[in-house]
């Protein structure tokens, strides 16, 4: 039997950081009676956080690591190798299968992913290239190799490669492409129908133990066009997974006991019925289970936020821009007044949600930006996730940003340069923001309090956060967001640490406005909701002193605070704060 080991780098070893993609395919050539008695299949992935990469990598730079990457593949003896091509993995990757046709030059190499997908035609170290979902494209590829079977060089410049749709053959001079099949359009593989495809997870090819949990499709495809996006070119329609499947899926999940599942739909909401049924099937299934979904805020009504209310999980809503005239040059769309009551709906049914905005966006400006940030953190996200455009290949944005004036980096992640509205003085500010709110709002965890303390001040949030950047700055705490290093944070970083970093900001801001007869009833109120909060998360305990008793600064009244330091007599108490019968308790001691 011929050797294939499906492989691919993650940026972490975690439920986030599985190796989804390679392990489908590795399930599908299993499953296939046409490959399935004729290769020995292995999944073999890589992690950026394993200490033996890191340690290769800090010394010799991703040569290095491409190098150490190629010696373990080597180490297994396989035929064939299948490479999962992400935007953090293709320049080791690409490295690394050069390094391997060194030491083993019969192996033959294929590589699938969305950067492959994207532009399957400037790869030029792998002998195949898969563009679109692979599974059944990658069987009929292997079924011909096995058979020795000639390449047709003329349905190659087509993408059909031995008749095989989507299949990309290198040419024997190394080169991928030419001009004239660069002027081709993308031709994607077939794709295999949803209840024909094989489950990684239920015959075993991944184990969520190992990772602590999973990555979950209930469907495949999205019924919007965001130019940004790689399924800007796709079907714009849904493939959904059978419900026998995904039932048996989070049955095993439940198994397995594993805490938190990444739900991989772009939009989840898309069918409200669907959408429901699956909750159900989940309160059901897996009551104490931690779930994310991606959600679109203007299909959430007061019934299927109640739906999200009886199940753990976070929604994450792709925002992007409060601007309407700038999200159209990216094909999308905001009713401002709707969103706002949608989101209503899931604060007052408790549901925890966070927002993801870009900048950089074709037509934003960086003062667009902050508004966009004053109208985000006005709705009380749980956190705020904010990016760098990129400019991805393969995107309907990648076709267009030219005429928009976008310039951008060549090779991956593709980050905007600079736009004719957004200098490239105006990202680094962008940039900078962006890792303020992180460390400020995300990582402190100040959902709870942050808009009290900014009334006080009289301050928007973007104003607010402009200064806590220039604080970091003065403080020599720096960071890159395009490659997400943190230089000098380490300490910052613990969630203790975060929150004397947010006091010590807090009352400077308050007496620079003479305000600091407030900063009593503020401290309290932060240092009740971190300790609630670390105890909530890790089951940390926790002692401290407050000003005032922490059943008033937890009333009602609290988070109004001129109101509560005008009304409240001070009552200095020593609080612990501990895990209780219910979760996290407080009590005076």
């Amino acid at each position: 039997m011929k050797n294939l080991i499906c492989t691919t780098l993650l940026v972490e070893t975690s439920p986030q950081g599985l190796p989804l993609g390679a392990a489908c395919i590795a399930s599908s050539v299993k499953a296939d009676s046409r490959t399935s008695g004729q290769f020995s299949v292995s999944l073999l992935d890589f992690s950026l956080e394993e200490p033996e990469i890191v340690a290769e990598r800090k010394k010799s730079g991703d040569s290095g690591l491409a190098g150490l990457i190629a010696r373990r593949l080597a180490s297994k003896k396989p035929d064939f190798l299948a490479f999962s091509v992400y935007v953090w993995n293709r320049v080791i990757l690409e490295k690394a299968c050069l390094e391997l046709k060194k030491l083993l030059p019969s192996c033959i190499c294929i590589a699938g992913g969305p950067e492959v997908t994207a532009d399957p035609l400037s790869f030029e170290s792998f002998d195949y290239m898969i563009a679109g979902q692979g599974e059944k494209a990658m069987v009929e590829l292997l079924d011909k190799l096995a058979q020795d079977a000639q390449i047709d060089t003329d349905s190659n410049e087509a993408g059909f490669a031995f008749g095989v749709q989507g299949v990309y053959a290198n040419q024997t001079d190394g080169n991928s492409s030419s001009a004239s099949q660069r002027d081709l359009p993308i031709i994607r593989a077939c794709p295999l129908p949803p209840d024909m495809t094989a489950s990684p997870y239920l015959d075993g090819t991944l184990d969520v133990a190992k990772y602590g949990g999973a990555l979950w499709e209930l469907a495949r495809g999205c019924p919007f066009k965001c130019s940004y996006c790689y399924e800007s070119k796709g079907e714009k329609k849904i493939a959904y997974f059978p419900m026998e499947r995904l039932e048996k899926e989070i049955e095993l999940f439940a198994k397995k006991n594993i805490s938190q599942v990444f739900v991989l739909d772009p939009t989840y909401n898309a069918s409200k019925e669907r959408a429901i049924k699956m909750l159900k099937i989940i309160e059901k299934k897996a009551p104490g289970m931690f779930f994310y979904f991606e959600a679109r805020a203007e299909f959430i009504d007061r019934e299927l936020a109640r739906a999200f209310a009886r199940i753990p999980c976070c929604l994450q809503i792709g925002l992007q821009s409060a601007n309407t005239e700038v999200l159209k040059n990216v094909h999308r769309t905001l009713d401002k007044k709707k969103f706002t009551k949608n989101i209503g709906f899931l604060n007052e049914e408790g549901v925890t949600f966070g927002f993801d905005l870009i900048y950089g966006l074709p037509g934003d400006n960086y003062n667009g930006f902050c508004e966009s940030i004053d109208f985000a953190l006005a709705l009380y996200p749980n956190n705020l996730e904010l990016f760098c455009l990129s400019v991805l290949p393969g995107t309907d944005l990648h076709d267009s940003a030219k005429g928009f004036g976008l310039e951008w980096e060549s090779k991956p992640p593709y980050h905007v340069l600079r736009t004719p509205q957004f200098s490239e003085k105006d990202l680094e500010k962008a940039e900078k923001i962006s890792l303020a709110t992180n460390l400020f709002y995300t990582k402190g965890r100040a959902v709870a309090w942050f808009n009290s303390v900014l009334y006080v001040l009289r301050e928007k949030p973007s104003v607010f956060l402009k200064k806590f950047a220039e604080e970091l700055s003065a403080r020599g705490l720096t960071a890159k967001a395009s490659t997400g290093s943190v230089r000098d944070w380490s300490a910052e970083e613990n969630a203790s640490q975060i929150e004397e970093l947010q006091l010590s900001f807090i009352q400077k801001r308050f007496h620079e406005k003479k305000l600091d007869r407030y900063f009593p009833a503020a401290e309290d109120l932060i240092r009740m909701h971190a300790a609630l909060g670390r105890c909530t998360f890790d089951g940390s305990e926790s002692t401290f002193t407050t000003h005032y008793h922490p059943d008033d600064v937890m009333s009602e009244y609290g988070t109004d605070i001129e109101f509560f330091t005008e009304n409240c007599g001070k009552q200095k108490c020593k609080v612990k704060v501990f895990v209780g019968q219910n979760g996290a308790d407080w009590r005076v001691i």
